[in-house]
Parts: C-alpha cells; sequence; structure tokens
C-alpha cells in the first residue's frame, strides 16, 4: 500500500501559525503586502549572506524577526513586551506537565 499523501507544506506547526498570522494582519489591514515583502525579502538577503536558508527553520525564523520588527515600528508591538511574552511562554511550557495544554499568566492558552 502506498502512502499518496502530499508533503506537509510546513515544517513546524509554528511556521504555520506565523504564516497565518502575518497573513491575518496583512488581511486586516494593518499593512499591505508589498510593504511586508520588501521588509522580509531584505530579512531573508542578509541573512543569506551569512549562510545558505534552507525554506524551513532558517526561513522561518527569519520570518518572525522580520514581522517582530516591522509590528515594533508600526507601534503595535514594543520589543519588550514582545520579550516578556516570550519568557511567559517559556516559563509556561517548561512547567505544563506532558499533553498538558500550556496556560499563560492571566489564563491564556496556547
Amino acid at each position: 500500500m502506498t502512502d499518496n499523501a502530499p508533503e506537509p507544506v510546513f515544517e513546524a506547526p509554528w511556521h504555520a501559525q506565523v504564516f497565518a498570522l502575518t497573513v491575518h494582519l496583512n488581511e486586516s489591514g494593518l499593512f499591505a503586502w508589498p510593504d511586508w515583502a520588501e521588509r522580509f525579502g531584505a530579512g531573508l538577503k542578509a541573512r543569506g549572506l551569512e549562510r545558505e536558508l534552507d525554506g524551513g527553520e532558517d526561513y522561518f525564523l527569519v520570518w518572525l524577526e522580520v514581522l517582530e520588527s516591522f509590528l515594533a515600528e508600526l507601534g503595535q508591538a514594543a520589543p519588550d513586551e514582545v520579550e516578556r511574552v516570550r519568557a511567559d511562554w517559556e516559563a509556561a511550557y517548561l512547567t505544563t506537565p506532558h499533553g498538558e495544554p500550556v496556560v499563560l499568566k492571566g489564563g491564556v492558552r496556547a
């Protein structure tokens, strides 16, 4: 029996999530796609000069970095707030028993 299922488009769930979030922010009018594409392209070019990007983890790490800086530029996500949420997320998932939902401070489920 052969498996004819297509290969997953994203290597990791967070890749799909950050992609979907970016599309949502664009569709909600926060920024124009050409502005995003210009910034992301510059980010890829800058990182590509350091090492070859494979379209997987490296690609989406650049995606996230560019999205965070773009949101900061737009006044939507201050870097210190982004870092606080990242630290809260790390603390929550490191202390959550395996198989249980991760809950951030304030009861926000991730």
